[in-house]
């Protein structure tokens, strides 16, 4: 059916109505403060402002999974990039922008002693003025797997965790973002031990470590190296004890950790 020219007009008329009365969506391309949408994820907004996840999480004080939520604002640090010359440091470069050392590692994933090489490119975080609260710890850490060997032996009957088969030497990982409270010998059963606060109760230990790669008091991020598996203590081959405990109360690790693999 062919329109009159009149129902032409108000339809087209309609439409501009509603073009100009639409809000226009937010663009974390150009925003420094972003408020979280229906149905938006950190990685998503990451990605549409051009900014790696990491550096939004750190700078909003964001943990892992890092979940966000729909009115939850969120300080976009607007970055630059500097390409490594003979002679820089990362201090010396964190000076130079005005930065803190510690953003511009995690802003790059580079972990210490801090080696840079010629011709790398490093993003360089903005300082961040808007003032935005970070988000509450989690009152149940997101647990990950420490190792991912298969488990000799299991919680319960006398056994307060469970132990991971691995090879000596392997990478022993952070299984949730805490403050180390213990990282020593310890004489009566494990070894070397390290101790890991995670807020509201949890805690996270690792014993019969062949090396303790943290110190007491260092923040540890999920999935961070805190050591190298290894057969101190008792053990008589290369194995993790891993514990979870909350309130002082052991924790069956595997109603807390992900399936093998994932």
């Amino acid at each position: 059916m062919i329109q009159s020219p009149a129902i032409m007009y108000f339809s087209a008329l309609s439409a501009a109505l509603l073009l100009v009365a639409a809000p226009a969506l937010a663009n974390p391309a150009t925003e420094s403060v972003h408020t979280v949408e229906e149905g938006e994820t950190l990685r998503g907004i990451a990605n549409r402002a051009g900014v790696e996840p990491s550096v939004i999480a750190a700078v909003n004080g964001l943990v892992e999974p890092y979940d966000v939520q729909k009115g939850q604002k969120l300080a976009i640090p607007r970055q630059r990039v500097h390409t490594v010359k003979s002679g820089d440091t990362l201090g010396g470069l964190a000076n130079r922008y005005g930065v803190a050392q510690s953003n511009l590692a995690v802003a790059n994933n580079i972990s210490e002693p801090y080696s840079l090489h010629v011709g790398q490119k490093l993003i360089i975080p903005a300082m961040i003025t808007a003032r935005i609260r970070p988000q509450a710890p989690r009152k149940v850490p997101y647990f990950r797997r420490p190792h991912d060997g298969p488990v000799m032996l299991g919680f319960g009957s006398g056994h307060d965790g469970i132990d991971i088969e691995t090879g000596m030497g392997d990478m022993i990982r952070a299984a949730a973002s805490g403050t180390v409270v213990f990282a020593a010998p310890e004489k009566t059963r494990f070894g070397r031990q390290v101790l890991i606060d995670h807020g509201n109760g949890w805690q996270t230990s690792y014993g019969h470590l062949s090396r303790i790669t943290v110190s007491k008091g260092e923040l540890v991020k999920v999935g961070e190296r805190i050591g190298l598996s290894g057969d101190a203590g008792i053990a008589t081959r290369p194995e993790l004890h891993f514990e979870i405990r909350h309130n002082g109360r052991d924790i069956d690790p595997a109603s807390k950790l992900p399936a093998r693999g994932n």
